[in-house]
Formats: C-alpha cells, structure tokens, sequence
C-alpha cells in the first residue's frame, strides 16, 4: 500500500509541474456532473506486465496515473503487473488480439520479428547512452523498434532499463573467456545475446539452457544452471545474489524492456488523447531512467555488502570479449534480413551502427 501511494503522489507531482494538453473536456460538456464531481472515464484500460521487478513495475504504475492525468480524467488505466496477467507471450498475445489494451514486454523474436533490433550485445553499456539511443520517438533505437512493433500490430510508447548485463556464474570469477568452460548456461529468446554467447564460448566446453527467466533462481538454486547473464537490480530485487557466488561486470548488454499498446487502438484515437499518451510516456521514460540508476547504486552496495564477490574487468578485458563476440557476423546474420526488408536500398544497418558509435563515443563508461 506504501508503494503505491508513493507512486500516486510521484504521479501527480508529474502532473503539476509539466503543461498538461488541452483534452479535457470543455466546461460545461457533458463529461461532469452539476456538483463538479470528476467526468468518468471515456476509456476505461488495463496494462499488464509479467515479471516481478520492483522498480520497472512502479515505472509503469507512474505511467498508467499519468495517463489519466494528462488525459484529463478521459482514460483510466488499471495496473496490473507481476505476473497477474501471465507470463510475456499470453500477455502479448492478450493485447495483439484486442483483449488487453497496454503491456510491457521483452521483445523477443519469436514474438516480435525485428525485437533483436532492441538490445543487440555489445551497443549500449550505460544510462547516459541508453536515454539517447531509446529516447521516445527521437532515438535510433525507438524508432527502428517502432517499426518492429507495428509489423505484430502495436504501437511502442517508451521504455524502460534495468541497466548494462554482467555474467553472474558459481564455478568461478569470469576474466577471461576460457573461464567460460564448462559451464551450463541459461539463456533466452534473444537471439542476439546468445549468439553473442556462442562466439564468446567457442571452443570451450558451454552448454545453453533455454528458460524463462521466472525459472531462474530455483534453477541456479538447484544446480539446473551454472549462470547467466544479468543485471544489478536483478541480483538484488529478485535476491538471485543469494544463488549466484561470482557476478562480472562485463557490461556487454543493454537490459530493455517496452511499453506498448495495441496498434489498431492507438490509431481510433483522436489526435489529443494520443498526444496525452505521449506525453505520459516522456515523463515516464525519464522517471524510469532516473529511478533505475538510483536502484542500481543501491543494488551494488546491497549485493556486495551480502557477499557476491565481484569483478570489474579491465577495458583491455572487455575488449578480449568482444573481440571474440565478432559482432559484425552477427548484426550480418540477424540484422541485415531484417532491416534490407523493412527498409530497403537504405543501407540503414549501417546508419544504425553509425548512430550507435557516435552516441557510445559521445558518453563513455558510467553505470
């Protein structure tokens, strides 16, 4: 109850002081009553979200409040995350079929063709990086995703980090990529990331288990998996740093979920509810960013204060990953299909790539 009064009131503190869009309902419309009670809600929506990560959940409460405050009252978004409405996939499915209007999601590939567009290894390795490259409707990486969203019928509105994917294992401290061998691996439907995994692997004993990632603490609890990548707020909200002993800070990979609706819903609104929406969004993405970076400060100290032994790997370290990553073979394999078929003759892997250097370039290493 305390954290959701404490979203509310972020929420309307939101509100107050940004310039709301003129959409409410005119004075004297028939949207209220005489005794000036609030109009009801002309839509009235829910936004599901699967997992249990506390601060990407109250990401998304604070933007389902400021919906309705910008909106003026003209829609209602109920809240429902953690898991409540299923898994990623029954939730995607609920809202690409009209049965559920707001969601948030990984975009894995075998839902979304173009989701490896979202988080492809070895791009973006800090927040100051990420609000750029993601920023709503502007970034380089919103838009190509935009268009990735809408192929599967949705329209994308922000998004929201948890931060750069470090290796956590409990065989032993990961320096180099023959530390790799043999381990069991848990991975996921990203396919970016686990070819990333096949290069920085190859010719070592690895073996790659496919699990959902709520599988995941009962798994390196009971040996099922020796590692996996992840990310600090991870290791301490979701208290996996009590079943992972050695965590890298390889910062090889962005963590990035998105905020989404339905495509065809998005379109029957008129011009000033979708800029409401918008709005909400932006307000939203920079409390996410603000929140998750102040979450991860807290997850470090909390991990190592509770004995995860940690290891910050040199850039010259770094580099001996990626360099065996080979990611041009792989945005070649996984990226160019796709991106020579939604925008062909536009050479637009290497305008992505171009736009990604220059923003890595232009915000070197922070959190």
């Amino acid at each position: 109850m305390h954290k959701k009064l404490l979203v509310l009131v972020m929420a309307l503190a939101l509100i107050a002081v940004a310039v709301a869009p003129a959409c409410a309902p005119a004075s004297g419309s028939g949207g209220s009553g005489g005794d000036g009670a609030a109009p009801e809600a002309e839509y009235n929506w829910r936004m599901g979200y699967s997992d249990v990560m506390t601060t990407r959940n109250e990401s998304l409460e604070l933007f389902t409040h400021l919906v309705n405050g910008y909106s003026g009252g003209r829609i209602n978004v109920d809240y429902m995350g953690s898991g409540v409405l299923g898994s990623n996939s029954e939730i995607f499915n609920a809202v690409q079929a009209g049965d559920l209007e707001m969601s948030c999601h990984a975009p894995y590939v075998d839902l979304v063709p173009g989701g490896m567009m979202n988080w492809m290894p070895w791009t973006v390795s800090n927040y100051r990086q990420a609000a750029v490259a993601y920023a709503p409707e502007e970034g380089v990486l919103f838009k190509v995703m935009d268009d990735a969203w809408a192929e599967v019928g949705f329209k994308q509105l922000f998004n929201t980090p948890q931060g750069a994917y470090g290796i956590g294992n409990n065989v032993r401290p990961l320096k180099t990529p023959a530390d790799f061998d043999g381990w069991k691996f848990r991975v996921s439907g990203s396919l970016g990331f686990v070819k990333t995994m096949e290069n920085m692997t190859k010719g070592y004993s690895f073996q790659m288990e496919t699990l959902p990632w709520a599988d995941l603490y009962s798994a390196l609890e009971t040996g099922v998996v020796d590692g996996n990548w992840t990310i600090w707020n991870s290791l301490a909200q979701e208290r996996h740093f009590e079943v992972t002993k050695y965590y890298t800070v390889l910062n090889f990979g962005w963590d990035c979920n998105n905020a989404v609706m339905n495509l065809e819903l998005w379109n029957s609104l008129p011009a000033d509810l979708q800029e409401a929406i918008k709005l909400a969004a932006a307000k939203a993405d920079e409390q996410a960013y603000e929140a998750q970076q102040r979450a991860t400060l807290v997850s470090i100290d909390y991990v190592i204060a509770n004995g995860l032994e940690v290891y910050w790997p040199t850039d010259e370290e770094r580099a001996a990953f990626r360099e065996a990553a080979n990611m041009p073979a792989i945005w070649s394999e996984l990226c160019d299909p796709w991106l020579e078929g939604k925008y062909p003759v536009q050479n637009m892997s290497k305008i992505i790539q171009d736009e990604l250097d220059r923003i890595i370039a232009e915000t070197p290493a922070a959190i």
